[in-house]
């Protein structure tokens, strides 16, 4: 009688075992299905430019489940578009701690080495992301790196990248923009204003480019085509910084 107790208790007691444990597998299948659905929300915002409602779902996403590397990148771009750079990197890097061969996050990483001007770090992100050969845009990455190499002037280096980017994808127009500036770092107008129009022809909205269109042109002394592309400058964004600068090229050029 005695055994059939413990054996009975022993059964018992892996039953209950196993039942908390199937609790648990629910509970947690069923926070990551909320988590998602409450990240998808926040993508929307994210992908409308609206930070702050993005930022309020994406954490009550965290909340819920932290281990998404998806839900990590996210966080990184909210916070950089809000311009918090180092809760941008913390985020950026806990998603390739969670997916070391994430190409996306690595990319997005580099760029926030970009604005804050760490060339070396950009660098070291992007090639990082290339080393993923199932990264389905690669041509991103490289045209960052020739960023990161005209940042550090060094020119070479970035018209390979930015050549390398448009072997991939020739439409990429930032580094055909890339290439223009480059060119004009280097004195080859001509070559600047080839490249440079080359990116407004597969950018036509893209108001910087137009900018740059405009100096290129003023070096080579085209009064008419510099008056064009900063009046194109002003028709895009009328109410910016860049068509403050572009009405005063204009006022030089008149």
């Amino acid at each position: 009688m005695v055994k059939r107790t413990a054996w009975f208790l022993l059964f018992s007691w892996f039953g209950v075992c196993f039942s908390l444990a199937a609790c648990a597998t629910n509970n947690l299948a069923e926070r990551k299905s909320q988590a998602e659905a409450t990240r998808n929300v926040g993508e929307r915002f994210l992908s409308e430019r609206k930070f702050t409602p993005a930022l309020k779902e994406l954490l009550k996403a965290e909340t819920l489940y932290d281990q998404d590397h998806i839900l990590q990148n996210d966080l990184g771009l909210v916070y950089f578009g809000k311009e918090k750079y180092d809760l941008s990197l913390t985020h950026f890097k806990r998603a390739v701690d969670l997916k070391p061969t994430y190409s996306e996050a690595w990319n997005n990483m580099g760029t926030v080495y970009l604005e804050l001007e760490q060339w070396d770090s950009a660098i070291d992100c992007f090639n990082h992301a290339l080393e993923n050969l199932l990264y389905a845009t690669p041509y991103y990455a490289l045209s960052n790196l020739g960023e990161a190499y005209r940042g550090k002037k060094d020119y070479r280096s970035a018209i390979d990248s930015y050549k390398k980017a448009l072997e991939i994808e020739p439409r990429h127009f930032r580094a055909h923009r890339g290439l223009g500036l480059v060119r004009m770092d280097m004195g080859n107008t001509k070559g600047a204003i080839a490249s440079l129009e080359k990116a407004a022809e597969y950018a036509p909205d893209f108001a910087p480019v137009y900018y740059d269109l405009g100096l290129a042109y003023v070096a080579d002394l085209d009064r008419e085509k510099a008056l064009s592309a900063f009046e194109k400058v002003v028709k895009l964004v009328p109410d910016s910084p860049l068509a403050d600068k572009a009405w005063a090229e204009i006022g030089k050029l008149k």
